[in-house]
């Protein structure tokens, strides 16, 4: 039986709130064992600095009283995920994210505290990691990552920030919806298109889907469908 707990979010921010504002709640009751957070800044979105980027989660975690530090405030990164009480990734660019996990031999020790049952929470980019690969990002591959394969804790794919097609617009370019069958024509695992305001509480081999929005499902050779809120997605772990 899986000790994994994960907290797999679509984005940090809804329209009108504050930074992690609308799961503040939930994020300080998965993280209520830790007194001490690890944050991966290295997404970097916007192009923002590492330390930056922590000041922004290190204000909402204090918030809820909970200290967070960076991980590059660490003389050893990989000492930092293996001693962690709980870590969390935040958003921004994808292939920046796996890359410097790799480049600072943290992808690995960092898989092994998740498996381990340590507390992982991630946004957007950060949530993007936990599936096996990052080939269902939104994101520009700007840098090049050594692999696409990312933590690999999850067996399936993510897809943040999914969008649904808007019937009013004149664009003629793909839609999401276009680009994941692009992605099954050569990969089998399923994609969880997890909309704004939405997240995956994982528990062991518990999924839930927490928020209000339902979630666009996409396994290869079946026509996408709808899952409701709070819905079980248990079975995408077998």
């Amino acid at each position: 039986m899986s000790t994994r707990k994960l907290m797999v979010v679509s984005t940090s921010t809804v329209y009108g709130k504050g930074y992690l504002e609308y799961c503040q709640e939930d994020v300080k009751d998965f993280f209520k064992e830790a007194s001490t957070v690890i944050f991966i800044p290295f997404a970097r979105p916007g192009g923002i600095s590492h330390d930056e980027y922590t000041a922004i989660a290190r204000e909402k975690f204090t918030s809820l009283g909970i200290t967070l530090k960076g991980v590059h405030e660490f003389d050893d990164p990989v000492k930092a995920i293996e001693e962690a009480q709980g870590v969390f990734t935040g958003g921004g660019n994808t292939f920046v994210l796996l890359k410097q996990l790799y480049d600072q031999g943290v992808l690995l020790p960092l898989r092994k505290r998740i498996t381990e049952g340590m507390p992982y929470m991630g946004t957007s980019a950060g949530s993007n990691i936990t599936g096996l690969t990052i080939s269902t990002t939104n994101d520009m591959p700007i840098v090049y990552p050594p692999s696409f394969e990312a933590l690999q804790v999850l067996p399936f794919n993510i897809n943040p920030h999914y969008l649904d097609p808007n019937p009013d617009s004149k664009h003629m370019g793909e839609t999401r919806e276009t680009r994941i069958k692009e992605f099954h024509y050569f990969n089998e695992q399923a994609v969880v298109g997890l909309r704004e305001g939405s997240w995956l509480l994982v528990d062991g081999d518990q999924i839930t889907l927490k928020g209000t929005l339902p979630v666009r499902m996409f396994e290869k050779g079946k026509d996408p469908y709808e899952l409701p809120a709070d819905a079980d997605l248990s079975f995408l772990l077998s």
